[in-house]
């Protein structure tokens, strides 16, 4: 691209030197040309004047003084013919192509003066020296210009073309580099905005994975836990029991990653019903019951019974899941699902007998990548995610021992007898 601009520019210059440099050729030439042919018509006129002058007075006229009087220049040959006497030659007579001009004095005489066309030439060819020069130093000029626009427009060029190699690499990093030229910049700005939506995208694409493979894992577990529970069992009543349980279990899978892909595509698409939490709570304690048994440890659930939330029942077992599961890594003793009431709210605490959360990691609890042990550090951040999507939120109430609240909008409970307190064991 440089050397086409570069050439470009120099046609263009080659050709405007070309047009106005003939052209002043042309009007030069003739305007020395006129202008010699004036000063010898000037020089044959102030001849005949001064030997007009000297017949009028009567006094000697010869070639010696014709010469120190009219300072006739050496170069100029003059030839005055007096009637009646012999003719008067000044200089030497050129040869060759000349210059020539005769004018009449009022005595009769006749003065020619000529002058060799070698002087028109050798200025001629000055001028076209000069020209010559102006037009080379344009010409270089007219290089160095066009290398830097060249340099200007193809650096950049460059550049953007670097950017979107980058981007089709998959590096999405926005280089906010701006040129000074319009064009180019509105290119950089869309590349930049194209890098900064793929970026998000990616970002999206890679939390979804990890989403995924968390909120995953503990279904499937569950899953193979109950399967495992049915290969070992001989008693058709238990074995029936146990497919059922595992067959509530993929539906609820399918609906994980029913929710998944919904939330990928509008993460502001809810699904938001009313819904008994004491199904979803239950749901629960027999999905984690057989691991909690396996690590030697109990869960049980209490609190006021028969109430009723706004949520997605889906994505609120995924919240709680995802609390049962933290106690089972972190936590110790008996975990504990409490329901209670405040204001419109219906509030699950997830608690157990653990040594609690550092006081370092208290505040960045739900950030992603924080977790106390070996763990991904993704699973309170995803379940908070989905908690606020239905409009709820996710706290840690305490740390020592670790109290979490799931927060839910609460309906109107219909009118009971009473609302009596129980524990689901």
């Amino acid at each position: 691209m440089r050397r086409r601009l570069i050439n470009s520019t120099l046609a263009v210059v080659l050709v405007v030197i070309a047009v106005f440099g003939v052209s002043l050729v042309i009007v030069e030439t003739r305007t020395i040309s006129s202008s010699a042919q004036e000063r010898v018509t000037s020089e044959a006129l102030r001849l005949a004047s001064i030997v007009d002058s000297r017949l009028i007075s009567d006094e000697k006229i010869n070639s010696e003084i014709l010469r120190d009087v009219a300072a006739v220049d050496t170069d100029r040959y003059a030839l005055i013919e007096i009637p009646g006497r012999p003719a008067i030659e000044i200089g030497s007579r050129p040869t060759g192509d000349v210059i020539r001009d005769t004018a009449k004095g009022e005595e009769g005489e006749k003065v020619t003066v000529e002058e060799p066309r070698t002087a028109v030439t050798q200025e001629v060819g000055r001028t076209l020296l000069i020209i010559g020069a102006v037009a080379l130093l344009a010409i270089v000029a007219a290089v160095l210009l066009a290398v830097r626009q060249a340099n200007r427009l193809a650096s950049p060029l460059t550049d953007l073309a670097e950017t979107a190699e980058r981007l089709g690499s998959g590096d999405p990093r926005p280089r906010h580099k701006r040129y000074g030229v319009p064009e180019l910049d509105r290119v950089a700005d869309v590349l930049d905005g194209s890098a900064e939506r793929i970026a998000r995208m990616l970002t999206a694409e890679r939390r979804l994975a990890a989403d995924a493979s968390h909120q995953l894992r503990t279904p499937l577990t569950a899953l193979s836990m109950r399967l495992e529970e049915i290969t070992v069992t001989e008693d058709l009543d238990t074995v029936k029991e146990e497919a059922t349980i595992a067959l509530a279990q993929v539906e609820r899978l399918t609906d994980v990653v029913q929710r998944l892909l919904t939330n990928s595509r509008d993460p502001r698409t809810g699904s938001a019903v009313s819904f008994d939490l004491d199904e979803v709570i239950k749901q629960q304690l027999e999905e984690w019951r057989p691991a909690y048994r396996s690590a030697g440890r109990a869960i049980v659930s209490s609190g006021k019974r028969h109430l009723r939330a706004v949520g997605t029942p889906g994505a609120v077992a995924q919240v709680l899941a995802a609390l049962i599961e933290n106690s089972l890594m972190h936590g110790g003793g008996t975990v504990a699902l409490r329901t209670r009431v405040t204001g419109t709210q219906t509030v699950v605490e997830v608690t157990d007998d653990g040594p609690g959360v550092p006081a370092d990691l208290g505040a960045r609890i739900f950030e992603r990548t924080i977790s106390g042990r070996n763990s991904t550090g993704i699973g309170l951040a995803v379940a908070r995610d989905l908690a606020e999507a239905d409009g709820g939120r996710l706290e840690m109430l305490q740390t020592k021992p670790p109290v979490f609240g799931l927060f839910l909008s609460r309906t109107p409970p219909q009118k009971r007898a009473q609302e009596p307190e129980d524990t689901l064991r």
